[in-house]
């Protein structure tokens, strides 16, 4: 049945290394169907939560390089079910990336969730597009108010994208999301610090009159 990211991924060394460790039936007699050739709601919810992804690329020479891209929440755009699309914005301008995939669009893609211990992975050939190329996705990909330089859009052609399991992920939590979870604390906190600076304020003696008349 078709698996076809582990289709792409199995290459002879791959099926050799798995053989060698006793895990080629697991490969070899899939029973499933796990094409995953098109992106689901579920995987469009999960992209559009991310504000970061690791992105592999290969030089002409056989070197991999894989390079952390960042952005506001959600500025990897899912354009339709089988392609993304990003802004390019200015780094410290060695262009690794770009020049590997100007020899070679093939690409991977890894999205991480560390707090909720998920990552998806994708193959994927990537395009180049110039700013003036195609304004509706020149459009779709700006963030309004982030002001990084936007030098170019990566358009990203889905070919194959699957799910790790969790086993091995350390969770860990944004700036953002600590200050929610703590956000309940704090409220309560700051409840009770109001009720001690009431009673502080107080005429002296009088809690301990109420308190008699409660009794």
């Amino acid at each position: 049945m078709a698996y076809g990211f582990m289709d792409i991924a199995s290459t002879p060394s791959v099926r050799a290394a798995q053989a060698s460790m006793g895990a080629d039936h697991l490969w070899q007699d899939f029973k499933g169907h796990r094409d995953f050739d098109r992106f689901t709601e579920n995987e469009a919810a999960f992209i559009a939560e991310r504000d970061s992804f690791y992105l592999a690329t290969v030089s002409e020479t056989g070197w991999p390089y894989v390079q952390h891209r960042g952005g506001p929440r959600g500025f990897l755009k899912v354009v339709d079910d089988r392609t993304l699309a990003f802004a390019d914005y200015r780094g410290n301008r060695q262009y690794i990336s770009t020049g590997n995939l100007a020899a070679t669009d093939r690409a991977s893609l890894f999205l991480m969730d560390y707090a909720h211990r998920a990552r998806l992975k994708i193959y994927a050939h990537i395009e180049a597009v110039a700013l003036d190329a195609d304004p509706a996705l020149t459009a779709l990909v700006t963030v309004p108010g982030y002001k990084a330089k936007l030098e170019r859009i990566f358009r990203v052609r889905l070919e194959a994208f699957d799910w790790n399991c969790p086993q091995h992920i350390t969770p860990r939590f944004t700036e953002e999301q600590v200050t929610e979870a703590v956000r309940p604390l704090r409220e309560k906190l700051e409840a009770l610090q109001a009720e001690v600076d009431a009673l502080r304020a107080r005429p002296q003696g009088e809690g301990a009159i109420e308190l008699q008349t409660g009794a």
